[in-house]
């Protein structure tokens, strides 16, 4: 992983932006819609940065830029043309252990901007670290054409029942399994209001839902890209994920992220894993084999036994 992702909060925080043209702009526009308080240096502004400074969304400095207009900013942005003038700002920028990004200049970018999907309070990003921007507009493409157009309207309306939630079920993994069977309704993402969706939720409140324990066996192979739908849905439901040593990560990485992991290294080893007590198991368990291991270990088939056995074809 090149780059590590986060969601930086830059609400009424100074940020410096030197140049003032149609990039600057592009970045200004975002970095407004964050709340930052941004302070743009440039003899010269576009349109759409001088509308901005006369109705004080931004504070214009009408001068070329100097080392002591970077005072206190968590952030700085050098926009401008002239890639020299950009490496000074990024070098008084870094004196000062501030980290700025020099836009189209990956060398000199501490942070890169992801390509971004907004849905209310949910926001998507993604990057390829800068190699490919077409493919990132590709992405973004899909998964615009799969996401429910309330997908903000949810996470408003679960923000909201939060602390209700919380006072029905105490546990955080009740909570998850409330909220993944409540997601599950299919007349919550057709829900276009919050009255639509609190008819779903109280319905979701009544059902006596009980948990039963469920182990599914993964049969992996070395290509990932086998993975059916069905599978990969499967895997995102486990609370324990239990694989091999020499399992490829790419298939255990593509399980629930917060799912607890567990390597095991030999049968013996499995077998007293799953001896646990039960009430110190989790309801939902993934565990990976190497593909035709079942059939050529008698020990591991007891195992098994009447558990869901998914093979990886391939």
């Amino acid at each position: 992983m090149q780059y590590f992702p986060l969601f930086l909060d830059l609400t009424n925080k100074p940020v410096l932006v030197v140049g003032g043209g149609e990039v600057a702009s592009r970045k200004v526009d975002a970095l407004l819609r964050a709340n930052a308080s941004v302070t743009v240096v440039s003899p010269v502004l576009s349109n759409y940065l001088k509308q901005c400074a006369e109705s004080n969304q931004l504070k214009w400095i009408e001068s070329h830029y100097r080392d002591d207009y970077i005072k206190n900013p968590v952030q700085v942005w050098a926009t401008t043309s002239d890639a020299n003038l950009n490496h000074q700002v990024h070098n008084d920028a870094k004196k000062r252990n501030i980290l700025v990004n020099v836009v189209d200049d990956k060398p000199y970018c501490d942070f890169i901007t992801p390509s971004m999907i907004n849905r209310g309070k949910v926001q998507i990003a993604i990057s390829s670290g800068g190699a490919s921007p077409v493919l990132v507009r590709n992405i973004r493409e899909k998964i615009e054409r799969v996401l429910a157009q309330n997908t903000g309207l949810l996470a408003e309306f679960t923000g909201e029942k939060r602390d209700h939630i919380k006072s029905i079920y105490h546990s955080v993994d009740d909570r998850r399994r409330f909220w993944e069977r409540f997601f599950a309704r299919p007349n919550v993402e057709l829900s276009d209001n919050k009255e639509k969706l609190e008819v779903e939720y109280q319905s979701c409140l009544s059902v006596d839902a009980k948990v039963t324990a469920s182990r599914i066996w993964m049969e992996f192979n070395n290509d990932v890209e086998n993975i059916s739908i069905k599978t990969l849905r499967m895997m995102q439901q486990a609370e324990w994920v239990i694989y091999p040593q020499d399992c490829p990560f790419d298939f255990v990485d593509l399980c629930r992220r917060d799912a607890e992991r567990i390597v095991y290294r030999d049968v013996a080893h499995l077998t007293a894993i799953l001896n646990l007590d039960a009430d110190s198991m989790p309801p939902n368990i993934c565990i990976f084999i190497p593909k035709d291991a079942i059939e050529s270990d008698q020990e591991l088939k007891g195992l098994v036994l009447s558990d869901r056995i998914l093979r990886i074809v391939g």
